[in-house]
Order: structure tokens, then sequence, then C-alpha cells
């Protein structure tokens, strides 16, 4: 699994200030919420990261998530794993953002037809940066990505959980709630569709 990036300790971050307006705290946040931070915030990110493909986005994205997190921490119940839980919000979270995108897009594209200006017309997609990566890698998986993002919703996720974030297939069905079979599936669907996809391009 790959890293990508270490979040800035929560005291100082936004997250810190727009979950203590949230719960209206007396400028700390609860230990159990500091613990669930320190441990998840770099997996959380680095979905955020391969889900958007933009940092400025995926940093906003993390910080909504743990947001969700903290005002969801009364209802957690412990009957599933932390982790497990903390993705199935990310997840969600990340697909509502890809599809808000998604209208953006069409809002841009309508307004570029019919003349007019648009005052959030979403600018081009930011070039995928890892520090660790060299141009030509980076070209490589940006291309890959965009194929990767062309595949259906549900096998999208399950093959980005699996692959990239290095999930187990009984960890992948508790994110998304599904059985494992349906995971293998899914996982098996995802692979065929790529590999076409990747042979298409290759032509």
């Amino acid at each position: 699994m790959l890293r990508w990036h270490r979040g800035p300790d929560p005291r100082q971050s936004a997250i810190y200030k727009r979950a203590d307006n949230a719960r209206n705290t007396d400028r700390r946040m609860s230990p159990d919420f500091l613990t669930l931070y320190h441990a998840h915030k770099d997996r959380v990110f680095s979905l955020c990261l391969h889900c958007l493909r933009e940092r400025e986005l995926a940093e906003e994205a993390a910080q909504d998530i743990f947001l969700k997190v903290y005002r969801s921490l009364d209802d957690f119940r412990g009957e599933s794993d932390p982790k497990t839980w903390i993705y199935r919000i990310a997840v969600r979270h990340c697909l509502d953002v890809q599809k808000a995108q998604r209208r953006k897009k069409r809002l841009a594209l309508v307004f570029s037809f019919l003349g007019g200006k648009n005052e959030n017309r979403p600018s081009e997609p930011a070039h995928y940066e890892h520090p660790g990566l060299e141009l030509e890698q980076r070209e490589a998986l940006a291309r890959l990505l965009d194929l990767i993002d062309a595949l259906p919703e549900r096998q999208r996720t399950a093959l980005v959980l699996s692959k990239i974030e290095g999930l187990a297939q009984k960890e992948i069905a508790a994110v998304m709630q599904i059985g494992e079979g349906a995971v293998e599936a899914l996982l098996h669907r995802a692979k065929d569709n790529l590999r076409k996809k990747l042979d298409e391009n290759e032509r």
C-alpha cells in the first residue's frame, strides 16, 4: 500500500476548529477522537487522494470526513472495527464529492456551449502528484487512474480499496456492506474491464 501524506495535528488544523464549533466544546477534543484521528488520518488522506486525485480536494475531503467522524462518535457502538467504520464514512464522502465534481463539469460544459461565463467553472484537472514518483511514473499512474475512474462506481470502489488501499476482501465487504462473494465478483469484473480498457489504449 502506498503512503502519500502525513496529515497535520488536528489541534492546528481546520478539522479541530470546525469540530469544535460543531460541538461547542471547551477548545479540547475528546481523547477517543484524537486516538482515532492519529490512527487513521494517513489512510483516510491516502484514500481521498486516490479517489479525488487533487491534493486540495483530498485535504478538504479528509477534513470533512473527520468532522463527520467526530459528530458521529457518540453513535458508534463498536459493533464493527473502527477502521471499517471510518472507511465507510470516507468512501461515501469521496463518492459524493466525485458526483459533485461531475455535476460541476457538466454545468461548465453547458455554459461553454451557450457561450456564457461561469465563475464557478472548474479548472483543468490538476496533475496527479506524488513526491516519490518520477514524471514518467506519474504520467503512467495518471493514465491508469483515468481508466479506473471510468469503471462503474462499485467496481471502482472495490478495486481502489483492494489494490491501492490494501484492504482484505473481508474488510472491503464490511466497508461496502456487501458479502465477500459480491466483493470477489466486483473485483473480477473490475480487473476484466480494466484489462479491456488497457488493451484498447495500446492499439
